[in-house]
């Protein structure tokens, strides 16, 4: 096969770091190229410079066998190179056709568009990835999964034939997993190229041909997926041998029969409705479900960030819940699935991030903050929580994500919570961050915290959980011991409410 792309001895630097060093792979045509390694690794600063984002300190980049010189992500498409980001672009009031053909639309010679011309090619292009969209409907409209995939369309309608997938999948249910897998392998076939970036090695072991993994900025290694065991890439990503990745097998601790924890008749129509489980002392119970299942709706439900019904005990007495607020006091945390825009102050320091909970504590009877001892605080949780940073005056922004979800973590722990809820708490991070984060919940759980995992992995569930509480259209449609642990067994309720109204309509 031809080579696509060629990269040779890229450098990059910025102020204190060599972000990429030295770095050389190819990439075929019709090949996917997974490119692998730890927040931090280089990954994205090196898709930057191949998209024309970023300027290479030296080194080369070849396309179909030509240097090119990339200045803008326009350059780059110029070329035939796209990225399509795990952050969507998408305009949500415009319709699918405009987001698709946007600036590209067809128009006649008076520079009006053509809206039946641009409808019908974006109609022929869906069908080509076999979706029954119409063209006409706001983008606001479809779910944030199909949305990704249509970022996906943009870019191969632009005649890009060299596409860098970042994250795909963080957004998307299996069935949509797997229907941009088709495309991708159709694709490859009319010789498009991939350089495929995630966390979900699984995936690559399905996807891809080929893999580069970087660490520390350089590449140490590249290798044939199919010589390859996810093992020996976790072992090439981090540098060690990860033996226990779900952490340690729980030992020093006794689950009670009684739970410290429940949810009764919780109900926010349409969101969800009659929800009903409970978590003991020293349990970890994951909640399962796919896309649109309701899950994050019900634990926001649980600390009332919404208004709903039903009730919330707490060792067997009911509580009253009527804000967050009296959430935390009640000593109920809930974790965030969205920890950019909804988690942490990103744009402040590491240190206030950490002590945000913990301001009362920190504080005199007047409300003012004792400053003594709250830098020592702040450093002793960098340190418990393993947080790679410099200082911790450092902004929050410029931590990988691992690292900002760890503090994360350790911002939630700080009002020493019974409840913890944590929402996806390895969504865009690293493997290495991911044991690390396991770990954590399951020294939680041996303290005899109550501790709920909601996760769209399901491997990660059944990985850490005592117990799988599986939801569907908005309902809890049933539990799975962990005794009785299969992904046939959570996918059986997890499909379970499609599968009765589809056996309602057919009688």
């Amino acid at each position: 096969m031809a080579e696509k792309l060629r990269v040779e001895n890229i450098v990059k630097s910025y102020p204190g770091v060599v972000a990429v060093n030295d770095v050389s792979f190819e990439v075929l045509e019709g090949e996917v190229l997974a490119l692998l390694g730890e927040n931090g690794a280089g990954k994205s600063t090196m898709s930057k410079m191949i998209c024309g984002v970023e300027k290479p300190d030296s080194g080369k980049i070849l396309l179909d066998g030509k240097a090119v010189s990339l200045n803008s992500a326009l350059d780059a498409r110029n070329h035939g190179v796209a990225m399509v980001h795990q952050e969507l672009s998408m305009v949500g009031e415009m319709s699918v056709a405009e987001n698709i053909f946007m600036n590209r639309q067809p128009i006649n010679a008076l520079g009006n568009i053509r809206w039946h011309k641009l409808y019908e090619d974006t109609a022929n292009l869906l069908k080509s990835f076999r979706l029954d969209i119409n063209p006409r409907l706001q983008v606001k409209r479809l779910p944030v999964g199909m949305q990704q995939l249509l970022e996906i369309i943009r870019a191969t309608s632009m005649g890009c034939k060299l596409i860098i997938l970042d994250e795909p999948t963080s957004s998307l249910a299996d069935e949509q997993i797997q229907l941009m897998f088709d495309n991708i392998n159709r694709l490859r076939k009319e010789g498009y190229s991939f350089i495929y970036i995630t966390h979900k090695l699984a995936e690559v072991m399905e996807i891809a041909d080929r893999v580069v993994v970087m660490r520390d900025g350089c590449k140490v290694g590249e290798r044939s997926v199919k010589d390859l065991t996810v093992n020996e890439i976790i072992t090439m990503m981090v540098g060690r041998e990860i033996k226990q990745l779900f952490g340690e097998e729980l030992k020093e601790r006794t689950l009670s029969q009684d739970c410290v924890f429940e949810v009764k008749n919780l109900c926010a129509e349409p969101l969800y409705r009659n929800v009903n489980f409970g978590v003991r002392a020293g349990e970890i119970v994951g909640v399962a479900g796919l896309i649109g299942a309701g899950r994050t709706e019900m634990a926001l439900g649980i600390v009332h960030a919404h208004k709903r019904s039903g009730s919330i005990l707490i060792k067997g007495r009911e509580v009253k819940i009527s804000s967050p607020k009296d959430a935390i006091k009640h000593g109920i945390a809930y974790v965030t699935e969205d920890r950019k825009a909804l988690g942490l102050y990103l744009d402040y320091s590491i240190k206030n991030n950490l002590l945000v909970m913990q301001l009362k504590n920190l504080s005199n009877r007047m409300g003012m903050l004792k400053r003594s001892g709250i830098n020592e605080l702040a450093k002793r949780q960098v340190e418990d929580f393993r947080v790679a940073t410099p200082s911790i005056e450092q902004s929050m922004n410029n931590l990988s994500g691992g690292n900002q979800q760890k503090c994360l973590l350790a911002m939630w722990l700080g009002i020493d919570p019974e409840v913890f809820i944590i929402d996806e708490p390895t969504r865009g991070i690293d493997v290495g961050a991911k044991a690390e984060i396991y770990q954590m919940l399951k020294n939680l759980a041996e303290k005899g915290k109550a501790v709920v995992v909601i996760s769209s992995e399901l491997t990660e569930l059944l990985g850490i959980c005592d117990r799988i509480v599986v939801m569907a259209s908005g309902t809890v449609q049933g539990e799975v011991e962990k005794e009785n642990f299969s992904e046939k067994a959570v996918m059986n309720y997890a499909m379970r409410a499609d599968n009765m109204e589809i056996l309602g309509e057919a009688l």
